[in-house]
């Protein structure tokens, strides 16, 4: 049977009874038959106690916090069931090796830039035309990352290339009501930031729970630094998605006029998505998730979600010197 993810919007509280999970709040209660929750994504109030976490960690789901702007809080991250000392190991091998680090650095960074040209080729070949002095930037940037000598040159670059991508935003989104400008964070200034900034909590809490069931730590990225502070082999990851997932989600979202203008607010300084904005994201990304396409390597198609555990699969390989990492790139 295929798991599916939970969104939780409601106050409530979140319990078990027997092998079901179950939340009960506004009045309403809804069952939740264990076998098919992959994890749980919380946005309201709810109570918890320790005898659900308990369960959640033996049936291996992993429950996420949201704040009510949709920011991501954090994780419940039950026991690994997977982790091994050996990858734990080569991961950190690789990350204090400071060539090993930056060959896979180099690898995530041309992978969001790539699939970041074949959104770009994508819109093209619709007829969509695009300021000329910004295409010839991210050409230039892009040719500057096999010279990159440090991790902190790969992220300037990978900075101002998806600077130079996002003021491309206008060209693909036609609503006037939808404009990108600069892109802003905690808060965002507009509409179009707190999409950007609430689709890549999801992505990066969907590869966190893919890398859950590997043999990989999250907490030591090669892009992102390690530190003792939050997960960033996910972040790492996310970004080669990024472009092809939430990106290309969010022009369909707002030109198809899903999400709309009456769909947010703006308080404490920022423009911030009401539950309405989040429901509906949410449940067009899980579509997006379980969307299937052809595999050149598998020869067979799988989900999108199936590719981010691929791709992690890859690195495992390559952190093991069987294969070198080549992220995935779209074809299309």
């Amino acid at each position: 049977m295929s798991k599916k993810t939970v969104y939780i919007f409601s106050s409530g509280e979140l319990r078990r009874r027997g092998n079901t999970l179950y939340f009960e709040g506004e009045g309403k209660r809804k069952y939740l038959p264990v076998e098919g929750v992959a994890k749980i994504q919380v946005f309201g109030e709810i109570s918890l106690n320790k005898k659900i976490l308990e369960f959640l960690s033996r049936k291996e789901i992993i429950l996420s916090i949201f704040s009510h702007h949709g920011y991501y809080m954090g994780s419940f991250y039950p026991r690994e069931h997977y982790n091994s000392g050996f990858m734990i190991l080569r991961q950190a091998e690789h990350y204090l090796d400071g060539q090993k680090r930056l060959l896979l650095a180099r690898a995530f960074v041309l992978g969001a830039m790539q699939n970041i040209g074949k959104v770009i080729a994508y819109y093209r070949n619709r007829g969509v035309e695009f300021p000329r002095e910004r295409i010839e930037a991210m050409e230039a940037l892009f040719s500057a990352v096999d010279s990159a000598a440090s991790v902190e040159e790969l992220m300037a670059l990978e900075g101002n290339f998806r600077e130079a991508y996002y003021k491309c935003f206008d060209q693909i989104i036609t609503r006037e009501d939808f404009k990108m400008g600069e892109r802003s964070r905690r808060p965002p200034q507009n509409r179009l930031n707190a999409l950007i900034s609430f689709g890549n909590s999801l992505l990066y809490t969907e590869v966190l729970s893919e890398i859950y069931k590997t043999h990989l730590d999250p907490r030591i990225g090669f892009l992102h630094a390690t530190n003792f502070r939050r997960f960033s082999l996910n972040l790492d990851v996310a970004e080669v998605f990024k472009p092809i997932i939430v990106d290309r989600l969010i022009f369909t979202l707002v030109n198809k006029e899903i999400i709309k203008e009456r769909d947010f607010d703006r308080r404490s300084g920022g423009v911030f998505m009401k539950e309405s904005a989040m429901k509906k994201f949410a449940e067009k990304f899980e579509e997006k998730m379980a969307t299937t396409i052809k595999h050149r390597g598998l020869g067979r198609n799988v989900s999108y979600r199936r590719l981010i555990r691929l791709e992690l699969y890859k690195l495992e390989k390559h952190l093991m010197q069987e294969e070198q990492y080549k992220p995935f790139v779209a074809r299309w």
